[in-house]
C-alpha cells in the first residue's frame, strides 16, 4: 500500500495538475470514515460533521487550475483509495488483534517495499541508468560522496517519518491521521506563500481558514469524545467493583449463617 501510494501519486501528477491532485486527495477523510464503518468502527455523528469543513477548505485553499485527462483521473482515484486503505489497514494492524509496534511494523514493510522498489526500478530502466552514471557522477570515491549522502539523509527522514505517521495512526486514529495530512497540505500553502512570495486568491485565504478552525473542531470534538470513553470506563469499572465487593460481602455472611446453624447441631 504504501509504495503503491506514493508511485501512483507522482504518476498522477504527470497527468493532471497539482490543484486538482491535492483537491482529490481532500477526499481522503470522507473515505477512511466510509472504510471504517464497513468494517464496524464507529464514528460518532460529530466527528463526521467536523470532517465536512476541513474538506471543503482544502478545496478551497488548492483550488486553482483544474485541469486533468481520464488516464490522470483513473490514476488520482487510484491513489486516494491507496491513502485510505493505507491509514486504514495500518491503523488495523497497530491497534487490532495484533497490535503490532510502529517499528515492527516498519520492519515488515520495509522489505517488501524494498523488493517493489528495485523489481520496478530493473523493468523502468533507473538501474541501468545508475550504472551508466556512477562511475561519472555517482561513485562516492572516484566522483562525489553527495549523492550518497543525499540518499542517507533520505533514508534517515523517510524512516523519521514513517515512525512518527505510525505512532500518530495507533495513538489517534486513521481518520486523525488523515485530517492532519490535510492540513499539512494546507500549510504547504502557507509556507510556499511566504517563502517564494506565491499570490494567492480570496477563496485560497478563506480555505486556509477554513480549515485551521475546522481542525481546531475536530481536535476540539476528538479529546472530549475520548475524555468521555475514558470516564465511562472508570465508572463501569468502579461499578464492577462495587458489585463484587458485594458479592463477596454476601457470600461471606452465607457462610457465617450456615457456621452458626451447624454449631447447635454440634453441641446436641
Amino acid at each position: 500500500y504504501t509504495y503503491g501510494n506514493i508511485a501512483i501519486g507522482n504518476v498522477s501528477i504527470r497527468h493532471v495538475s497539482v490543484n486538482f491532485n491535492q483537491v482529490m486527495r481532500s477526499l481522503v477523510p470522507a473515505i477512511t470514515i466510509a472504510m471504517g464503518v464497513v468494517l464496524g468502527k464507529k464514528v460518532s455523528i460529530k466527528r463526521q460533521l467536523a470532517v465536512l469543513p476541513i474538506i471543503a477548505g482544502v478545496a478551497m485553499a488548492c483550488f486553482g487550475d483544474i485541469s486533468y485527462t481520464s488516464l490522470g483521473l483513473f490514476y488520482t482515484v487510484c491513489c486516494i483509495l491507496l491513502a485510505a486503505t493505507k491509514a486504514v489497514a495500518s491503523g488495523e494492524l497497530l491497534t487490532g488483534s495484533l497490535k503490532l509496534h510502529p517499528v515492527d511494523l516498519l520492519g515488515h514493510m520495509a522489505p517488501l517495499a524494498m523488493m517493489q522498489c528495485l523489481i520496478l526500478s530493473f523493468f523502468l530502466g533507473e538501474v541501468s541508468d545508475i550504472s551508466r552514471r556512477w562511475v561519472s557522477e555517482l561513485d562516492p570515491i572516484s566522483a562525489s560522496p553527495r549523492p550518497l549522502m543525499m540518499v542517507i539523509f533520505s533514508a534517515l527522514c523517510s524512516f523519521t517519518l514513517n515512525i512518527s505517521s505510525l505512532m500518530a495512526n495507533k495513538l489517534t486514529s486513521p481518520l486523525t491521521l488523515c485530517i492532519a495530512a490535510n492540513v499539512k497540505q494546507v500549510l504547504m500553502i502557507i509556507i510556499s506563500t511566504i517563502i517564494f512570495d506565491v499570490e494567492i486568491t480570496i477563496l485560497n485565504g478563506a480555505g486556509i481558514i477554513v480549515v485551521l478552525l475546522g481542525s481546531a473542531q475536530y481536535s476540539y470534538i476528538s479529546v472530549k469524545e475520548k475524555l468521555t470513553n475514558v470516564g465511562t470506563s472508570s465508572a463501569n469499572d468502579s461499578a464492577q467493583s462495587t458489585s463484587l465487593r458485594k458479592e463477596a460481602g454476601d457470600e461471606e455472611e452465607q457462610q457465617k449463617a450456615l457456621i452458626q446453624s451447624v454449631e447447635p447441631k454440634e453441641e446436641r
